[in-house]
């Protein structure tokens, strides 16, 4: 105590009253301009206070060189790393490649098909490794189909690098980009590429959230706006034709995909059953369950007809047999665009039958328990229909019945001879390419159905109902 007031007169004595308030000022000031100087330079790197994220300034690293170079280098490299995990960018997945980018700061330049992802890292730390290349549409195994989709580039960026564009438009919801290019306005396709992927992805987020589209084409948004709205509260952004930059706090670009029209549970907090409940609900569908074939009942048979390749030359026939053996009978081609209509068509029958091809989709919309016939050309196209529908429905818990025709109910034989390798050796023509099998056995080629074989087969499907 008596040290104390020793030094406080030592002090009174050596300065003026004025003095001692001046020097009290400057102190205070020179406090500030230190605390200020702290700050600035090491704001860039410092995260939420909360968990005291602090980073080393690149000056503090030059420091440090002189005497750890390599523990410097070490810690740069962790920051990279650590800036990269903020985005998980998943381009070995055989069916789809996307990323999942929470940094923060995601800005999305249509003009250039390019996606910032802003880092507070140094511009040293991301020199490389820092960019990757993303056809953001589910079907990466076939590379045909891939060429014709917009690539965009996912650019891990410095907050400093001058090449950062200036957000135009902020959005307070996460964004979802992908493409409707591809194979999209193949019914197959639409909802196999596109829309079983888009549930996937997006639907944790409850509407909530933005959709990107690249490669858009207004027929398609109008055909499935339904599933769109009830994907998204937003109005869609053609990305390609915006000139400025969107800026998000996170992103997805690209689809989530497993397999054909399905979706695996174990990979996923979702499942068929939780998308066919979206389609019920979007179209006001009304049947969750198929008919429980009890008395006089009569189950609802719906025939796919087709105008093209793969159409049943004898429908009327069938369509007679069928009402003999009890059922409701109705044969309808789906309409291109009338989504709505005939997906209440389809949720009102029991039993779907059709050539293998696009129009077996439908199912999607049938009830459970109800069951699909697939009429598999001849071609060695068993694989191909177990892979498209067969799997797919039993997925969706729908009785699945394979029919198989014979040479003698395709129309084959009556384009090649007898012994032709078309009709005796499928397997040689297949192995010409997918171009070869297509132009044979699904252009060329229609079914007239055993009404025998074909009998048995409808029978067999409301011992199924019952």
């Amino acid at each position: 105590m008596e040290t104390k007031m020793m030094y406080e007169t030592i002090f009174a004595r050596s300065f003026s009253r004025y003095e001692q308030k001046k020097l009290g000022y400057g102190a205070f000031a020179g406090c500030l301009i230190i605390g200020f100087t702290i700050f600035t330079v090491f704001k860039p790197y410092l995260g939420p206070l909360p968990v005291l994220n602090l980073r080393l300034s690149m000056e503090a690293f030059k420091m440090l060189m002189v005497e750890d170079t390599a523990g410097v280098q070490q810690l740069v490299a962790e920051m990279g790393r650590r800036e990269r995990e903020s985005s998980v960018c998943n381009i070995m997945d055989g069916r789809s490649e996307f990323c999942e980018i929470s940094s923060g700061d995601v800005r999305v330049h249509g003009n250039s098909s390019t996606i910032f992802i802003v880092s507070s890292a140094p511009i040293e730390v991301l020199a490389e490794n820092s960019s990757w290349s993303i056809r953001p549409y589910a079907r990466k195994g076939d590379a045909s189909v891939m060429k014709r989709v917009k690539k965009f580039t996912v650019k891990l960026i410095s907050g400093r690098d001058h090449r950062l564009p200036h957000c135009t438009q902020n959005h307070s919801v996460p964004a979802v980009l992908f493409s409707a290019g591809g194979y999209a306005g193949n019914h197959f396709h639409d909802f196999s590429d596109v829309l079983i992927p888009l549930f996937l992805t997006s639907r944790q987020f409850n509407g909530e959230v933005q959709f990107l589209v690249t490669q858009k084409e207004l027929w398609w948004v109008e055909k499935f706006r339904k599933l769109l709205r009830g994907l998204s509260r937003y109005p869609i952004i053609d990305i390609d034709r915006e000139e400025g930059t969107h800026c998000f706090s996170s992103a997805i670009v690209g689809l989530k995909a497993h397999k054909e029209l399905q979706i695996d549970p174990s990979l996923s907090p979702y499942s068929m059953k939780d998308f066919r409940h979206f389609l019920r609900s979007s179209y006001s569908l009304k049947r969750a369950t198929a008919i429980k074939i009890t008395g006089a009942a009569k189950p609802r048979l719906l025939i796919i007809a087709r105008k093209k390749s793969r159409s049943f030359t004898n429908e009327g026939e069938i369509a007679e047999m069928a009402r003999s053996l009890w059922y409701e009978v109705i044969v309808a081609e789906p309409n291109g665009t009338e989504i709505s209509r005939f997906a209440q068509l389809v949720n009102s029958c029991d039993v779907l039958m059709g050539v293998h091809g696009a129009g077996l989709t439908n199912m999607v919309f049938l009830p459970e328990n109800a069951v699909l016939i697939q009429v598999v050309p001849l071609g060695g196209l068993e694989w191909m229909a177990r892979n498209d529908f067969g799997e797919p429905a039993m997925d969706m818990k729908i009785r699945y019945i394979e029919y198989k025709i014979k040479e003698e109910e395709s129309s084959l034989i009556e384009e090649y001879p007898h012994e032709h390798p078309v009709l005796r050796d499928p397997y040689s023509i297949s192995k010409m390419g997918w171009h070869e099998i297509r132009s044979v056995y699904l252009d060329k080629q229609n079914v007239k159905l055993d009404l025998n074989r074909s009998r048995d087969t409808l029978l067999h499907a409301i011992q199924l109902l019952q």
